[in-house]
């Protein structure tokens, strides 16, 4: 691994990891109504079929793909979004430090909703291999594609910023959805019971959200991504548990004194220390980024130091939760609002991607068939397939941190055995590539 000196631009940035663990609440089944668009209807609270609260790249990407597809592309859509509009004028000489690892199916869906074609080119790095080792036997796994195959990229890096901005631009050529923002959730509550008249429509059963700002919406269906501290599962009666890994993540942006690999073979690099796993992943040119889950008593100790003395710990050293169900009578969560996972396998926005692609397919069926976008039968569908793939690769992470995190004993020369094993049985590798890939 190269060497880094202190640059200008180094940053640290400190991050709890919180890990609450959920569980759904279902309201009882009514009686199917016939399927019609919200637009049909001139009522007040203002009805939307689709409302989104949280405008990340996951909520992002959900609406862009719903507006993207002709069968959905009528809907009526609402996203709301507590962050100020801001747009990103990225300097070319500094990267910010909230970077993400874009697996190779991530980046596919961004491309078929046409969201990829506004990235900025320039401001992104895929890598071809990955070195990953044990930081007290030193035993070494290196994952790329062997010659004389070409080498495939296991992800692309990019700053968050980038993805975001992508977004808004594709959205930009499409049919709107109504925006909210800044604007937060005030209150969730359900519509009022049903009218007398037979002709209008029953919102008894829809969620009724309530902004800061003001106005009232009527959600056929409430999605939350609005993150960890979601109100759309605190809405839903969801119950939080779980456990806290107790540790803080230092994100920082370094440039390195040796001249990197070719961008076309660029190199990630991670080390699996007793104090908490160190990447580093590389950015343009000879930048890297820095991801270092570690104790919080060494975090403050991190954030306190020096260009210089970073560099040199750097050199040196070279939160779970899970939703019992991700949904509820016209509820679906995705993203960091259904899963919360430890961030050292870089999964994290990569699965809240996947879900925005699963959920935007299950209402574009839907739709097609003449279904209620929010009805519970509907949306277990979307339950059914990411639930089980999820809760696999939290699984993994989870264990992964618990091997790590034992610096003597038996277990360090079995876990360096495995890692040697895995090393030299190619069949092996490449499997685990994929399936890190998301392919």
């Amino acid at each position: 691994m190269s060497l880094l000196r202190p640059t200008t631009c180094l940053r640290c940035d400190l991050r709890l990891l919180s890990l609450p663990s959920i569980s759904s609440r279902r309201s009882p089944q009514r009686t199917p109504r016939r399927r019609t668009y919200a637009t049909l209807h001139n009522t007040s609270p203002e009805i939307f079929d689709v409302v989104c609260v949280g405008g990340g790249p996951a909520g992002l990407s959900l609406v862009t793909a719903l507006k993207a597809s002709p069968a959905t592309a009528r809907l009526k859509i609402a996203l709301v979004e507590g962050q100020p509009a801001q747009e990103w004028t990225p300097e070319p000489s500094r990267y910010e430090n909230r970077c993400v690892s874009l697996t190779p199916r991530s980046v596919g869906f961004l491309g078929d909703i046409g969201a990829w074609e506004h990235v900025d080119k320039s401001r992104i790095q895929p890598y071809t291999r990955m070195d990953v080792w044990d930081g007290v036997s030193d035993a070494h796994i290196s994952f790329s594609d062997p010659p004389p195959t070409s080498p495939s990229t296991i992800a692309t890096m990019l700053e968050n910023a980038n993805i975001t901005t992508a977004l808004h631009r594709r959205l930009s050529t499409l049919s709107p959805p109504t925006l909210f923002q800044p604007a937060k959730v005030a209150s969730i509550s359900l519509g009022p019971p049903p009218s007398p008249d037979p002709t209008s429509l029953d919102l008894s059963s829809w969620p009724h959200l309530t902004l800061n700002t003001g106005p009232t919406l009527a959600a056929r269906l409430l999605v939350g991504a609005d993150g960890a501290n979601s109100p759309v599962r605190t809405f839903a009666g969801i119950e939080s548990r779980g456990w806290d890994y107790g540790a803080h993540g230092v994100v920082a942006t370094l440039q390195l004194a040796d001249t990197p690999d070719p961008p076309e073979t660029r190199t990630a690099y991670q080390r699996f220390l007793p104090t908490g796993p160190i990447a580093l992943l590389p950015l343009p040119g000879n930048r890297a980024t820095l991801v270092w889950s570690t104790k919080p008593e060494l975090a403050k100790r991190l954030k306190r130091m020096s260009g210089e003395d970073l560099v040199a710990a750097v050199n040196a050293a070279f939160r779970l939760s899970v939703a019992d169900s991700y949904v509820g009578e016209r509820i679906a969560l995705m993203g960091d609002a259904a899963h919360v996972t430890h961030p050292l396998a870089g999964q994290g926005l990569n699965q809240g991607q996947i879900d925005a692609q699963a959920l935007a397919k299950i209402i574009e069926d839907a739709v097609l068939h003449g279904e209620d976008i929010g009805a519970l039968m509907t949306l277990e569908r979307y339950n059914a397939e990411r639930y089980a793939a999820n809760n696999a690769m939290l699984g993994v992470v989870d264990k992964l941190h618990k091997l790590y995190n034992v610096g003597s004993g038996p277990i360090v020369g079995l876990r360096s055995l495995g890692l040697s094993v895995v090393d030299k049985v190619g069949p092996l590798k490449r499997f685990l590539m994929k399936q890190a890939a998301g392919v």
